[in-house]
């Protein structure tokens, strides 16, 4: 009979210390996913915790840094992607009960990120069953407002950043400190002095 491998003790402590979790998705999370897969039939792709920056992006990230901490490691329960693209059409997010007209300051701050992008977020309250007819007058009140309030995406100009038009590097928002330009903004090259490189705004 052929002897049994054993793993040294010392090749166990060195293994790297991530362990598996139990459980990938809570009871109340996996009870809407089994729901929301029987509701979109196909016409939509149910995907579960998804990362913030891997649907949003900052424009002009390097004025508006203290923004990236608030989707830094966060993520939206469910997105709702379409099938052929997988482009985003729908977040849900489940929120924990609150008092009558409260709203948390998380789910605030989700309210106003989705919607400035223009994409329907529905928040469904927490529960370990859920019904389908309740969540689709949700789904319908949160498309509702987006169409209501409208598309507060920005546009292309105002999103992005100049290239430096000596070197080519990505420009920073700047302010004259002297002169006749005092106090105006301006983009100046991120490689500043080594390159001169300025574009004036407006």
């Amino acid at each position: 009979m052929p002897e049994r491998k054993t793993t040294p003790v010392k090749q166990l402590d060195e293994r790297l210390p991530y362990r598996l979790r139990e459980q990938f998705m809570s009871i109340p999370e996996l009870a809407l996913f089994r729901v929301l897969q029987g509701m979109v039939r196909g016409h939509y792709v149910v995907c579960p915790k998804v990362a913030l920056n891997d649907v949003f992006y900052i424009v002009r990230p390097n004025e508006n840094v203290h923004f990236f901490n608030k989707i830094f490691r966060k993520h939206v329960d469910f997105l709702l992607c379409e099938p052929d693209t997988l482009k985003p059409a729908i977040g849900i997010e489940l929120v924990k009960p609150v008092a009558k007209n409260e709203t948390r300051e998380a789910d605030q701050f989700m309210e106003d990120l989705f919607l400035s992008a223009g994409l329907p977020l529905v928040h469904v309250p927490s529960s370990e069953r859920y019904s389908e007819n309740d969540l689709a007058e949700l789904f319908q009140l949160a498309v509702m407002k987006v169409r209501e309030t409208g598309s507060l995406r920005a546009t292309a100009e105002t999103d992005s950043v100049p290239m430096c038009p000596v070197c080519g590097r990505m420009m920073v928002l700047r302010i004259h400190r002297n002169g006749s330009n005092a106090g105006k903004k301006y983009y100046g090259c991120m490689d500043s002095p080594k390159c001169s490189g300025v574009v004036e705004i407006g």
